[in-house]
């Protein structure tokens, strides 16, 4: 048998934040539309970088981001010092975010056929970020912190969790959209492609990560996150 190559869960968390950041710019670049997760936050940036120009899609995820995370805290009716920290995730995320919006942003090409290849990159990269975050004891972004968290409080499947999750997301961004501009935006074809890939492709690559690398820690911290 082959011997699995060590990835620490460390190295895991960075280039899965990296990952994610880059694709998600790429999306949204694209302009086919943005996955229903994180829609809202970008028509909170488009509203409110048209008063406060300064306002960027990063700054809009972790404001949007606070915003879970204290719905959470209303709805459990507690506070744990872990809910501060997928804050920090979600800081830290926000600004890797933007600086890959840069980035992207001097990449060639508006027509069709590029900026499908921009979405399809975008696609495989964001979920492959994310079924590296899966491999570590690092705290999760506020979406899946929320969803976790109140699936395990009053007893739900997680999957079922994560479904009405989802759902609540895509009508928000459709309540956002017309309330904010009076039209649709930001939801598009993209929007239900990657509703129905992301699940396969993030499984598909957790499930190549686990072939190729035995993940581990590389720091003694991960008593620190844990419950």
């Amino acid at each position: 048998m082959r011997k699995k190559t060590a990835f620490y869960a460390e190295g895991a968390y960075i280039l899965g934040i990296l990952l994610l950041a880059l694709g998600t710019a790429l999306i949204t670049k694209a302009g086919f539309g943005l996955s229903m997760i994180v829609a809202p936050a970008y028509l909170l940036h488009l509203f409110v970088s048209e008063t406060l120009p300064f306002f960027s899609f990063g700054m809009a995820e972790y404001v949007f981001q606070a915003l879970i995370i204290l719905l959470l805290c209303l709805l459990l009716r507690r506070f744990r010092v872990s809910y501060l920290l997928s804050f920090a995730t979600a800081v830290i995320y926000g600004f890797t975010l933007d600086g890959m919006a840069a980035l992207t942003s001097l990449l060639p090409g508006e027509g069709i056929p590029a900026r499908i290849g921009f979405y399809a990159a975008g696609t495989i990269l964001a979920t492959l970020g994310v079924a590296l975050l899966f491999h570590t004891y690092l705290p999760p972004e506020a979406y899946e912190l929320f969803v976790r968290e109140l699936a395990s409080a009053r007893g739900w499947k997680l999957s079922a969790c994560k479904m009405v999750y989802d759902l609540s997301s895509l009508a928000l961004a459709i309540l956002l959209s017309f309330l904010f501009f009076g039209r649709l935006e930001a939801i598009r074809i993209g929007t239900f492609v990657n509703a129905v890939l992301n699940g396969l492709l993030i499984g598909f690559f957790g499930k190549g990560l686990e072939r190729l690398f035995s993940f581990r820690d590389g720091l003694p911290l991960r008593r620190f996150f844990e419950k």
